[in-house]
């Protein structure tokens, strides 16, 4: 079969590999029928992830038709249609009876070099190195997916792929991200980082029942995506004070939740950007957190922050006087899937959002090296891609 691989440091094509097999009962084998590349994929693409091997198969944003079962399967049919939820649970352990899917003890066949780096490991994930799995992605013509009886979702036909595909990651992730700041009715979110997720945490946040959202980014056409499709009021971080317009914006007091959609690739201006910038070069740092620090420093005192974004490994000047200080909370993890994908696709169904507005750019399966570096260099007003094999 077809299939992206991961070569090295912006070096992502496609080449023939296996098709991928039954391996356990607990099998499925999907005919992948829609792909997305996601902002994590970035963080591989760029080289900040430890432990990928060349020749990885990446992608974990993926859906499509079941082909194979193993004999533990029962819930799927082969011809069923179905979204892959991007971490890999058992559903059987003791995280997973708690529906903390992402922190899985059964899946992560890697989990002491997980636990080398951050003292225990999380799940399994398609597509996101050996770290994480060493599992084979999504971004081909087909996958092997393991504990099928319990991660995919059945979707109905009259939903498009493109309505569906994000119930994989990347609507889940946001709706997470907004649900765990806890927000009342009226409150005021500011959301770090317009890309996909930053997109679906404005809109979330709305549906949980925000009075206003602030969306924070420095492209023009990411910000106008959140304003007309999401209602959020817009700060470029290029043109103006983040700190300053916050504080006139919230009456002085700053935003009760704030959201960090941006992660470990973090741009600023000046010289907080050149700072994290150096550091990383000289790996005194893994990460560049200009968006979080941001977030924890203009949070309103006794208010959230929620960490959407992906971090790996260890970031400097961290402000942990102003946590403590101020009564601030920080929730985090990836993205708990199969809790979310059920009630969101119900959302789809009633026509109260419509996920596919975040598409831009629609490839096949062989454009995936310039999919990457247009997304990547946010050529062409570039905010989502979806590949077709």
């Amino acid at each position: 079969m077809k299939a992206a691989c991961w070569h090295g440091r912006q070096d992502i094509h496609v080449e023939h590999v296996e098709d991928p097999k039954i391996l356990n009962p607990r099998d499925a084998i999907i005919r992948i029928t829609s792909t997305a590349i996601c902002g994590s994929d970035l963080h591989l693409y760029n080289g900040f992830i430890p432990s990928m091997k060349k020749g990885d198969i990446i992608g974990h944003e993926f859906m499509g038709e079941v082909v194979e079962t193993g004999t533990g399967v029962s819930n799927l049919r082969k011809g069923d249609r179905v979204v892959v939820p991007f971490p890999i649970a058992c559903g059987h352990c003791e995280p997973c009876s708690r529906e903390l899917y992402s922190l899985c003890e059964n899946s992560n066949p890697n989990a002491s070099m997980g636990e080398a780096l951050w003292g225990y490991a999380p799940c399994g994930i398609f597509g996101y190195s050996h770290l994480m799995g060493g599992y084979p992605g999504g971004q081909a013509e087909y996958a092997r997916v393991p504990f099928a009886d319990v991660g995919p979702l059945k979707v109905p036909e009259e939903l498009t792929d493109e309505q569906v595909l994000f119930l994989s990651d990347i609507f889940p992730t946001g709706f997470m991200a907004a649900e765990a700041c806890g927000i009342r009715k009226g409150d005021v979110v500011a959301v770090w980082g317009c890309g996909p997720v930053g997109q679906f945490a404005i809109k979330s946040a709305y549906m949980l029942g925000a009075a206003k959202v602030i969306a924070i980014d420095r492209f023009p056409y990411r910000l106008r995506v959140a304003a007309e499709q999401g209602g959020a009021e817009t700060i470029n971080y290029e043109d103006v004070s983040v700190s300053e317009a916050l504080r006139e914006m919230t009456a002085g007091r700053g935003p009760d939740h704030c959201i960090d959609a941006v992660g470990l690739e973090g741009h600023a201006p000046g010289l907080k950007g050149a700072y994290d910038k150096a550091k990383t070069i000289m790996m005194l740092e893994t990460d560049r957190p200009v968006a979080l620090r941001e977030a924890i420093m203009n949070c309103r005192s006794g208010g959230t922050i929620s960490v959407a974004g992906v971090y790996g490994g260890f970031i400097d000047k961290f402000p942990m006087g102003a946590i403590v200080n101020r009564a601030l909370t920080i929730k985090s993890g990836q993205t708990h899937v199969h809790r979310y994908m059920r009630p969101l696709l119900e959302r789809i169904r009633s026509g109260e959002i419509d996920p596919s507005f975040i598409i831009t750019h629609r490839l096949s399966l062989d454009q995936v090296s310039e999919g990457y570096s247009t997304f990547s260099g946010k050529e062409d007003e570039c905010l989502k891609v979806v590949m077709t094999p």
